[in-house]
């Protein structure tokens, strides 16, 4: 009888040992699929961000090459950077985009624009033709850096 029992204690023994073998296992998988879904989000976040920062070059240029309006550039931009999560870091190195920004960032668009009485556009168009005058020298001279703009070149 003791030797039944010998025998079944360790058949006990080795099934649990098996088993707990298996879920080391399994916790080893898990985690590896884990790390390799973090690696592949974290992938296509920078392809995401790389693409963003391209467009932001991209209208830089076509800012400087009068291919795009100023405020509609500047508004791009600075949208591009929230998206990338950039605006504070690089708002101080382009200080009058970002104070352009400031002033057309609540202006209405499209319908909301044309839903408006004329003189509130022409108050709006006031404020914003105003802005450009005073800043379109340097928000065309932060359109040069920004037309070559890399992360790097924040530090």
């Amino acid at each position: 009888m003791t030797t039944t029992f010998l025998i079944l204690g360790a058949l006990i023994i080795v099934a649990l040992t098996a088993y707990a073998t298996y879920l080391v296992i399994q916790v080893r998988k898990q985690q590896q699929r884990k790390i390799e879904l973090q690696q592949q989000q974290a992938a296509a976040a920078k392809a995401k961000s790389d693409e963003l920062l391209d467009n932001i070059r991209y209208i830089a240029t076509a800012m400087l090459d009068g291919r795009c309006e100023l405020s509609e550039g500047v508004m791009r931009i600075a949208k591009l950077f929230q998206l990338v999560g950039m605006a504070e870091l690089v708002e101080k190195q382009y200080p009058a985009t970002f104070a352009h920004f400031e002033i057309i960032k609540a202006h209405p668009i499209k319908e909301q624009r044309k839903s408006l009485d004329k003189q509130q556009r022409m108050k709006l168009d006031f404020a914003r033709m105003r802005s450009e005058g005073e800043l379109e020298s340097q928000i065309l001279e932060e359109a040069k850096l920004l037309s070559e703009f890399t992360p790097s070149s924040l530090h």
